[in-house]
């Protein structure tokens, strides 16, 4: 239940999407400084780090997510930014980034889905976010993506087997220069 001063701050987030991508052509770095100072001050008000922040961010990767569907541009610029922006604001390094990465990869596939985005290319973006961001991170982008890719494609999953599949094909091969590794099994809902 989002709460009348969070969802002050989710649309405020939510506006300020719409805003710097309607108002620059580089919507990847954009994206990224918005969410970046986001989650930071989060972190520091809230004290959580790593996956646990990322459950208190869902409503602010819905908000994002879906004034980057309202306005037609680039879902998969947009969640690469969001993905860079996440993932520098949350401070994570080494072994933590990997299970944020693993919940940050479900929750922008299930807030894809619910706000009717293209998870195939917030698939693509988020990846290569994580490809991008994994110098950064101190992390091995192979395992990186892996992580990425597989809790992308449990996430998709998990909302119907049709949308775990689009997730599945669009996490296959070689994306930002990395082989994909799917870790398995996935459960397909019915």
């Amino acid at each position: 239940m989002v709460t009348g001063a969070k969802k002050g701050i989710v649309e405020s987030i939510k506006d300020s999407i719409v805003s710097v991508i309607t108002g620059t052509g580089d919507i990847v770095n954009a994206v990224a400084d918005t969410i970046s100072t986001t989650v930071s001050n989060l972190a520091k008000d809230t004290g959580k780090t790593g996956a646990s922040l990322i459950e208190s961010l869902h409503d602010v990767i819905g908000a994002a997510i879906s004034g980057v569907v309202g306005t037609g541009k680039d879902l998969g610029a947009a969640v690469k930014g969001l993905v860079i922006g996440t993932l520098k604001g949350l401070g994570s390094t080494g072994e933590k980034a990997y299970s944020a990465i693993g919940a940050l990869a479900s929750s922008i596939i299930k807030t894809t889905a619910h706000t009717g985005g293209d998870v195939a290319s917030a698939t693509q973006g988020l990846i290569n976010g994580v490809v991008h961001s994994a110098k950064r991170l101190g992390v091995d982008a192979e395992k990186a993506v892996s992580e990425a890719a597989t809790g992308a494609v449990k996430a998709g999953y998990k909302i119907s087997a049709e949308v775990g599949d689009k997730v599945k094909q669009a996490a296959t091969g070689t994306i930002g220069g990395v082989k994909v590794v799917l870790k398995k099994p996935f459960q397909k809902n019915k």
